[in-house]
């Protein structure tokens, strides 16, 4: 009897220290669970943000280009979006983050010097502080059309005016409308921007907007 009291004596604290062992991996996993679960809503919130950010350069770089439909000069600076589009990209960034409960943090939404137009925006979600986390992501803008630019007309040789006055029928009548603008094209399509008749690409055939690699 004595000796089988003792092995039960001694198993008791082998017991605790297993239960105490399995507790404490439990928490572990827990902990480690949530900070993953931070990282992806943070990740999300800057997905969101960023492309936010996009699409929102996009419609401006569209409203600009339509403002200059009928100047096919300074087309090409919107349709490869050179043009400025403003605070308002970043605006949206922010209120996209805030959607999935986080902030755009300081300096944390910039365009990106490459070849392609775009933003790179960070975000820090706003959470408990165990359960905050930072992350980031870059949205581009994949410029979808080519166009030439016409090139300029040459001005016409001085002449000398002719002192006849002319006739109703003689000249000196009504300007020619405005020619058709050709040789747009985005993806596949062609476009021939008809200033009598105008049918015009969407925002979306300009520019196709995703998620950098």
């Amino acid at each position: 009897m004595g000796e089988r009291g003792d092995d039960s004596g001694q198993a008791f604290p082998v017991y605790i220290a297993v239960i105490a062992g399995l507790l404490f991996l439990a928490f572990a996993y827990f902990l480690v669970g949530q900070a993953a679960l931070a990282r992806n809503s943070a990740q999300t919130a800057a997905d969101a943000a960023a492309l936010a950010a996009a699409q929102d350069a996009r419609e401006k770089l569209y409203d600009g280009w339509i403002e200059v439909i009928l100047d096919p000069g300074q087309w090409n600076r919107f349709l490869q979006g050179r043009a400025d589009t403003g605070d308002s990209p970043c605006q949206q960034a922010e209120e996209f983050a805030a959607r999935n409960e986080a902030v755009v943090t300081d300096l944390g939404c910039v365009p990106l010097a490459t070849e392609d137009p775009g933003f790179r925006v960070t975000v820090r979600t706003t959470g408990r502080e165990a359960r905050q986390a930072t992350a980031s992501a870059e949205a581009v803008l994949e410029p979808r059309c080519t166009f030439d630019p016409p090139k300029p007309t040459p001005e016409p040789p001085e002449t000398t005016p002719d002192p006849t006055p002319t006739g109703p029928d003689e000249g000196g009548g009504e300007p020619d409308d405005e020619e058709p603008v050709a040789d747009l094209v985005c993806g596949d399509e062609s476009w021939v921007i008809d200033p009598e008749n105008p049918r015009l690409p969407s925002a979306a055939d300009l520019f196709r907007v995703r998620l950098s690699d």
